[in-house]
């Protein structure tokens, strides 16, 4: 598990530097990891060998279509971690640190069911029936009509 973490805080890192200087260097990673030089050359080879990042020494790496497409899927997966936390009343610098911990340790499963729960929960008026309307819209997709504000007026 700790190879696939790095590899992903790697990913993440090439994602944010690129969009940034349009590549990631060397040195830079170096510093936003806090580890050698050195291992991070190792590190961009071995990323390159399976196909995610495009790497030149002296130049500094880039991300393959399939390394974009991966941490973009990274940065949505923090996004929901963020939020859910921040829902639940953490402030959001700590959910963002939080959720760099977090993001590489949860099932796709477990994640895919809290995008859901975040996507519902942002969408959702202030309803005192939330658990049991988003528990419908988990299983059919759509929300549930509130009947309390009909009777109401």
């Amino acid at each position: 598990m700790l190879r696939q973490k790095t590899m992903e805080e790697y990913i993440e890192i090439i994602y944010v530097l690129e969009k940034r200087n349009s590549s990631a260097k060397t040195g830079e990673i170096s510093l936003k990891m806090n580890v050698r030089p050195s291992s991070v050359t190792e590190m961009l080879q071995k990323l390159q060998g399976e196909g995610y990042v495009k790497y030149e020494p002296y130049k500094g790496a880039t991300l393959t279509d399939s390394g974009m497409k991966l941490a973009l899927e990274l940065m949505k997966t923090h996004k929901i971690i963020a939020d859910f936390l921040e829902i639940i009343g953490i402030k959001r610098e700590l959910a963002e640190v939080d959720a760099c911990q977090i993001e590489h340790h949860v099932s796709r499963k477990t994640m895919k069911r809290l995008g859901k729960f975040v996507e519902f929960i942002n969408k959702a008026p202030h309803e005192p029936r939330w658990i049991e309307h988003f528990n419908h819209y988990l299983k059919t997709g759509k929300r549930k009509i509130c009947n309390y504000y009909k009777e109401k007026k």
